[in-house]
């Protein structure tokens, strides 16, 4: 954690820069400053890291924090809190930039949604029933991130042992996070040159296949994969496989279960790669490389705040220009308006 704060202040300041500044032809000058958001509340479950990370964010681009862990760390929240704390005296801060809700009570939460005129933005970090509660009951704006169905395309022009590589990373170099592969698409003409070889080290693994009814005349070990098996997000040693007929199939079957969070093709084909990019409408895009590499830290952002799959304001990793927004500023001598 102390490493992430130090990543985290090590980071250029995004506050107060000035960009697209230009002469108008009236002789002024039009730009755009980077600003804080304001007061950012953050709820969160379990994990006690994300104290210090947002905290460091939340300061490291001028914000205040409020924020709000799990009832299963309380104590160690309050314990970083207190550290967090001590740093802002001694830098000449107030402490109070910083401040940790020290009750477990759910209701403390239904509070803090409600009071938009002491919070200007609230970030939801944990399960599904978390974000969405936060998302329905807030009265300030809200960046989250809903369920990471993320898929992998083995496209028909893919170098196999690229192929390979990533789609085990993608799924089992950890399970219960929100950039792990959940669906893997196959193009039926390279399937049976790929799919012994990834069925083979997954079940080696101790990953459950469930695959279509031509992924399992591939691979007997898998099972019949349900309608709902697309849709779901398992965090675990659980993987859907599903052969298409291209990648107009495959791109149609992301639109259709996918939660735009991100996906990613593996081809050599410059074309079907370009387009993959183009027209897969999710916070991040990938050719030839593993799912797993949507992070902040990986994407140079130092620590994130999330991974947003909205539109506005922030999309992808949520890093210190996440957490800012732009407003316009003038530059003139004397100037008036004729």
């Amino acid at each position: 954690m102390a490493t992430g704060v130090r990543q985290v202040a090590a980071l250029p300041d995004p506050i107060g820069e000035i960009s697209d500044l230009r002469f108008r032809p009236t002789g002024i000058q039009v730009g755009r400053m980077r600003v804080p958001l304001g007061v950012v509340g953050i709820i969160y479950e379990s994990r006690p890291n994300v104290t210090a990370d947002a905290a460091a964010l939340c300061l490291k681009s001028g914000n205040a924090a409020i924020l709000r862990g799990g009832s299963e760390s309380l104590h160690s929240n309050s314990a970083i809190a207190e550290c967090l704390h001590r740093g802002l005296i001694a830098a000449g801060l107030p402490p109070t930039a910083v401040q940790v809700i020290a009750t477990a009570d759910r209701a403390a939460v239904g509070a803090l949604l409600t009071m938009p005129e002491y919070v200007d933005v609230i970030v939801p970090r944990g399960g599904k029933s978390l974000i969405e509660r936060v998302s329905q009951q807030a009265r300030m704006p809200v960046i989250k991130h809903l369920d990471g169905i993320c898929h992998v395309y083995i496209d028909s022009d893919a170098d196999l042992q690229k192929a390979v590589r990533i789609a085990v990373n993608a799924k089992t170099h950890r399970y219960g996070v929100c950039n792990a592969m959940e669906t893997l698409l196959v193009a039926r003409d390279i399937a049976a040159a790929v799919l012994p070889e990834l069925g083979a080290i997954y079940t080696d693994k101790g990953v459950e296949l469930r695959g279509c009814g031509a992924t399992l005349a591939i691979l007997p070990q898998a099972r019949q994969a349900t309608e709902d098996d697309w849709r779901t997000e398992w965090l675990a040693p659980v993987l859907g496989i599903r052969l298409v007929d291209g990648i107009d199939q495959a791109i149609e079957h992301i639109r259709t279960y996918g939660s735009q969070h991100t996906d990613a093709i593996v081809t050599e084909n410059y074309t079907r790669a370009q387009r993959f990019l183009r027209e897969v409408d999710s916070s991040s895009v990938m050719v030839n490389a593993s799912t797993r590499f949507a992070d902040g830290f990986e994407y140079g952002l130092g620590a994130e705040i999330g991974i947003s799959t909205d539109k506005f304001h922030a999309r992808g990793p949520v890093g210190l220009e996440g957490l800012t927004s732009q407003k316009y500023v003038v530059l003139g001598d004397g100037h008036i308006r004729e």
